[in-house]
């Protein structure tokens, strides 16, 4: 018999989501978020994709130190933008907090994000200890 462990949520202080979401969650040592471009009171930055995107990398980092790890343990990210022009913004701002070896990703370039005034998000899985 395969016994799976539990998910469990990890605690940040990002702004507390009135849908049904946790931030992040942990099971078996890898954790799962998806990080978009808030601030403290849940309002989307403003100042267009490079804002943007620095607000949703430093969610991502503060979620990850809250589950006791750092951007080196990410494997996986998944881009979400609604142009693709902003691919280069972000991959320049990505460039900042990501070092070689780099994780593996891709990107999407989609019609529309959950919030309108949104630009970019990203799916994250990354290594627990």
């Amino acid at each position: 018999m395969t016994i799976y462990s539990t998910k469990q949520a990890v605690k940040t202080s990002l702004y507390a989501s009135k849908s049904p979401l946790e931030w992040a969650v942990t099971n078996n040592n890898t954790l799962y978020t998806a990080q978009i471009p808030i601030d403290e009171n849940g309002e989307v930055v403003a100042g267009g994709i490079e804002a943007q995107t620095r607000q949703t990398l430093d969610n991502l980092k503060h979620t990850l130190e809250c589950a006791n790890t750092n951007m080196d343990s990410v494997l996986q990210v998944l881009i979400y933008v609604t142009d693709r022009d902003y691919l280069k913004v972000v991959n320049q701002v990505y460039a900042e907090y990501f070092t070689a070896p780099y994780p593996n990703r891709a990107a999407l370039v989609i019609s529309g994000l959950a919030r309108e005034e949104m630009l970019v998000e990203l799916v994250v899985y990354a290594a627990v200890p």
